[in-house]
């Protein structure tokens, strides 16, 4: 019954928001006659080479025009960012009442027949799809947005991805990447299946031991403070495989890399922090792109240097990809 009304629901917002789309596209050809005077104003003061009163309050009328028509199409922009947001939302609740109920459709195997390409894609598909956060004027960016870690109260949902520290077989502890199943507030402590098929494991652990994964990319150019610095130490993703480790920040993202065109091939919008990976032999490291959605504040240091680093080897997947293969 859930997953119908979760359906009948998903129709509406789209359905809304493709009236938005339109609206959008209405406001823009609207406010398009406007843009070309305000450009013809300039070329006739370019011409006659002089600025006179006459243009003076023309163009501020022109332009307090242009700003009210961009505002209004601003607010139609993120109606339909919130219609997107809640969709995605309504089909995550749909995917875990599907879970529980144990059904699967043929874009979603059950776990146990899921492969490793098919896990690295779909990983790959969230860090793509992870929403750019966009505040209003003098807003800063939330919790939870690029490297601001999320607030000491915050619980995370159920569906939701985070890293876990857990024990592994041979007894040491490591970071996985895990989805929430559900949290108890008597015990304060999380149920957390291993996102990786071949543990197929499901762990209950404190909330200490969890680590919530960021929900919006860090615009660089606005908010800069939600970027991770230069040689800080953070837990990221080891390429090709569902394991955080200790790494070093290289380069934090100087842009957003807008998304490409739907005939052009290659992946979209993975414009991240890169990071060094350092390995256990002498002078050896790797070093490698990733998302926003896999690089987090390490544990007690908020801001290490590169003195601080320790050699780390991956336990899982020892083989090291090449460039090529590499998550993002």
């Amino acid at each position: 019954m859930a997953l119908v009304s979760a359906d009948s629901r998903i129709a509406e917002l789209l359905t809304e928001l493709h009236q938005l789309i339109k609206q959008t596209q209405e406001e823009r050809s609207r406010s398009e006659h406007n843009l070309v005077n305000i450009q013809k104003t300039h070329e006739r003061m370019q011409t006659e080479n002089k600025i006179s009163p006459y243009y003076r309050t023309k163009l501020r009328g022109l332009y307090t025009t242009a700003k009210a028509d961009a505002e209004a199409e601003c607010n139609i922009l993120r109606k339909a960012l919130d219609k997107i947001a809640e969709i995605k939302s309504l089909l995550e609740e749909r995917r875990i009442a599907a879970k529980i109920a144990g059904l699967y459709n043929d874009s979603e195997p059950p776990r146990k027949t899921m492969r490793r390409g098919v896990l690295m894609t779909l990983l790959q598909q969230s860090a793509m799809t992870l929403p750019l956060w966009i505040g209003k004027p003098g807003d800063k960016p939330p919790p939870l947005c690029g490297a601001i870690p999320a607030s000491g109260d915050y619980v995370a949902k159920p569906g939701d991805k985070v890293a876990a520290r857990v024990k592994a077989v041979d007894g040491d502890e490591q970071w996985i990447l895990a989805e929430v199943v559900s949290y108890s507030h008597a015990t304060n402590k999380y149920e957390v299946d291993d996102i990786d098929e071949e543990g197929k494991e499901r762990h209950t652990l404190s909330r200490r031991r969890i680590i919530p994964l960021p929900q919006w990319k860090a615009n660089p150019e606005t908010d800069p403070e939600a970027l991770f610095q230069k040689e800080q130490l953070v837990l990221a993703l080891y390429p090709q495989t569902t394991c955080f480790y200790r790494a070093l920040i290289h380069t934090p993202p100087q842009r957003v890399r807008r998304l490409p065109r739907v005939q052009e091939p290659g992946p979209a919008d993975l414009t991240g922090h890169r990071v060094i990976f350092p390995l256990p032999s002498p002078s050896s490291s790797l070093t490698a792109s990733l998302p926003f959605l896999f690089c987090l504040v390490r544990p007690g240091t908020p801001g290490g240097s590169a003195s601080q680093s320790s050699s780390l080897q991956p336990q899982r997947d020892l083989t090291l990809p090449g460039p090529s293969s590499l998550l993002c």
